[in-house]
This record gives C-alpha cells, sequence and structure tokens, in this order.
C-alpha cells in the first residue's frame, strides 16, 4: 500500500507539472501571435500613409506609440496571467501534496498504534493467564505483576497521548494550571522510569525548590515522552542522562541520550503530527509519532520552547526551555 500511494504521488506530480508547462506554452504562444498581429497592424496602417500629406512624421509616431502601447499591455497583461497561474498552481500542488503526505501518515501511525495496543494487551493477557492456570511462586507472582503493570501503564500512555492530540487539534483542551514544584515532578518521572527500566542505566541531576505554574498532568506527560524517547532510541548499554535547572532567569529541563542522532535537516519535522525519522534505525522503534508533536503542543501552552541537539560523542540532546514562569491561558 505504501509503494502504491507512492507511486500515486509521483504519477500526480508529473501529471501536474506537465499541465502546468502546458498552460506556461500557452500562455507565450499567445503572446507571440498578439505581439505578431500588433506588428502586421503596425505595418499596414504605415504603408496606407502618403509621404506627402500633413503631419506626416507626427502620424507615424502616433502609430508606432500605439504598438509601444499594445505591446506594453500584452506583457503587463501576460505577466499579471503568468504570476497567477504560478501562485495558483503552487498553492494548489503544496495542498495536494500536503494531504496526500498526511494521509501516508495516518496510515503509517494507524499501523502503528494497532501494534502498540496488541503488544501490551497480548503480554497482559499471557501473564493474567498463566497465574489463574498455574500455582506459582510468590517472587514469580510478583514478577509477572509487575510486568503486567509496566504493559498496562504503556497502555495507559499510549491513549493519553491519542487523546490529548485529538482534543489539542479539536481546540477543545483547557488547561487548568497552578504553582507546583517541578523539581519534584521531574524526581517522580525520573524514579518511575528507573523503576520500569531496572536494567537500563538512568542518571539524574535535579535542583531543588524550582516553582513553575501550569499543568502538572500536562508537564508530566512532556517529561514520560522525552525519556520514554530516549530510551527508544538508545542502545540497552547506552546512558540515559537527564537534568532540570535554573540559569539565567530561564528553566530548563534536558534529555540526553546515545542512540543514532538525528539529521539536522529533520530537527523541526520531528515535531510534525504522525512524523517519525525516516531511517532505518528509527523505523524499526516502535513509536506512533505522537509523543514529540505533543511535546511542542505542551511546551508552546507553557510559554516554553522544545528543542534538540546533537549529542557528543553521538547521541541527541532535548531540551525544554521555559523564559517566563508564569504563562498565559492557551487562546
Amino acid at each position: 500500500m505504501r509503494t502504491f500511494k507512492t507511486r500515486k504521488l509521483a504519477t500526480i506530480t508529473i501529471v501536474y507539472w506537465f499541465l502546468l508547462l502546458y498552460i506556461t506554452a500557452m500562455l507565450v504562444w499567445w503572446y507571440i501571435s498578439l505581439q505578431q498581429q500588433n506588428d502586421k497592424m503596425t505595418d499596414l496602417l504605415l504603408n496606407e500613409l502618403r509621404h506627402d500629406e500633413p503631419n506626416y512624421y507626427n502620424k507615424v509616431e502616433g502609430i508606432l506609440d500605439q504598438k509601444k502601447r499594445k505591446t506594453a499591455q500584452y506583457i503587463g497583461e501576460g505577466s499579471i496571467f503568468l504570476a497567477l497561474i504560478l501562485f495558483g498552481a503552487g498553492y494548489v500542488y503544496r495542498i495536494i501534496r500536503k494531504r496526500l503526505t498526511l494521509s501516508l501518515q495516518q496510515q503509517n501511525f494507524m499501523m502503528a498504534v494497532t501494534h502498540e495496543l496488541k503488544t501490551p494487551i497480548a503480554v497482559a493477557r499471557l501473564n493474567l493467564e498463566t497465574l489463574q492456570k498455574r500455582r506459582l511462586e510468590e517472587t514469580q507472582q510478583q514478577k509477572l505483576i509487575n510486568i503486567t503493570l509496566q504493559e498496562v501503564n504503556r497502555l495507559n500512555s499510549l491513549c493519553n497521548n491519542i487523546l490529548l492530540a485529538s482534543q489539542l487539534d479539536a481546540g477543545e483542551y483547557k488547561i487548568s494550571k497552578n504553582e507546583f514544584d517541578l523539581s519534584e515532578l521531574a524526581e517522580r518521572v525520573f524514579s518511575e522510569f528507573s523503576v520500569r527500566n531496572a536494567g537500563r542505566e538512568l542518571k539524574g541531576h535535579f535542583e531543588e525548590g524550582i516553582l513553575i505554574t501550569g499543568e502538572q498532568l500536562l508537564l508530566e506527560m512532556l517529561m514520560s515522552n522525552l525519556v520514554e524517547n530516549a530510551l527508544k532510541y538508545s542502545p540497552r548499554n547506552a546512558t540515559i542522562t537527564i537534568d532540570l535547572f535554573q540559569d539565567n532567569g530561564g528553566i530548563y529541563y534536558t534529555v540526553k541520550d546515545e542512540g543514532p542522532g538525528i539529521a539536522e535537516e529533520e530537527r523541526e519535522k520531528i515535531f510534525e503530527k504522525f512524523y517519525r525519522v525516516g531511517n532505518e534505525a528509527t523505523r524499526t522503534a516502535k513509536g506512533t509519532g505522537l509523543g514529540l508533536y505533543l511535546c511542542k503542543q505542551i511546551a508552546k501552552d507553557h510559554n516554553a520552547t522544545v528543542s534538540v541537539r546533537n549529542n557528543q560523542p553521538k547521541g541527541s540532546v532535548f531540551t525544554v526551555t521555559f523564559r517566563h514562569p508564569s504563562p498565559e491561558r492557551r487562546k
């Protein structure tokens, strides 16, 4: 299906530009024909004049001046028509291409969501059936219960992302902002991920007593999405470093990973809805293309920005910058 849609987009592009070139060529032909007609009419009028008639030179100048005005008229009208055609063609082409690209991204999103939903459901069902049919030791039972809870949390996080994305797009989400301790929130998110990913190396440094005005649930989702993104695209033996600190009147929350990194030309695109980096390393990783999109929207609603840069020697560093402690309510 993906190959079919790619070919469809290529075919539409070729046909579209062929028609545009044809219309442009016809416009040029129209100008040349009118100009030739103008030249013939000028020659005819000049030939009808007699050299011995009064005001001969004035009449010649008048005929030539009329020819120049006609030429200027053709050039002016043709330029306006050409500009309108090119502007309209470019706008329509951009809209069509954007729609087709979005359609393809939505299809990939549905496939990813289906996989993301089936995996935790299957794991939870298998664990519950095992607990039901077998008499296990207490240690084994707790292990299966912990795994099941992790998958349920993962499923809940996915559902929250989808629901929030739809509400933000529809403008139906109402933000309720209160002052709270951002340091405590960052430490709690870090602790939860450390427990759920006991085999991974996570390091956290959080400056204490950082207060902020915002919605705690949304900012928790922002932090969780960034940490989960770093875990998803980093090797299992890599270190994930999370920092929260204040500097020069700003509050900074950073997540550093040691993954494949992000190409410079794709650093803006990764925050678009449904977009996933188009190299094989990231396509094989799980994801729906909503996490970073939500991070950008949540940051925007809190007068903050989220950006990405290269980590050294490899990987990426995502930074959320809060410039104003008391952001305005979302319009």
